[in-house]
């Protein structure tokens, strides 16, 4: 069996801050695959029909700290 080493990760925000960042060619880069729940089930929308990513680009989303308090009864 092979033990390997992993190198020292920075811990702190400063840390992260000093380190050079890093830069990939495009021939590098691995494709974001955007999974979301449609009619109860979680799937990539690489696989949604036309309709379908229609729906996801014109859904409204919305936060929970502007909606008003409700009114309590």
């Amino acid at each position: 069996m092979t033990h390997t080493t992993l190198p020292d990760l920075p811990t702190t925000p400063a840390a992260f801050a000093t380190q050079a960042p890093i830069v990939l060619r495009d021939d590098e880069r691995q494709p974001c695959e955007i999974w979301t729940r449609v009619m109860g089930y979680h799937r990539p929308m690489a696989s949604f029909n036309t309709g379908k990513k229609g729906e996801f680009h014109e859904r409204t989303y919305f936060s929970e700290k502007h909606c008003p308090p409700a009114s309590t009864v």
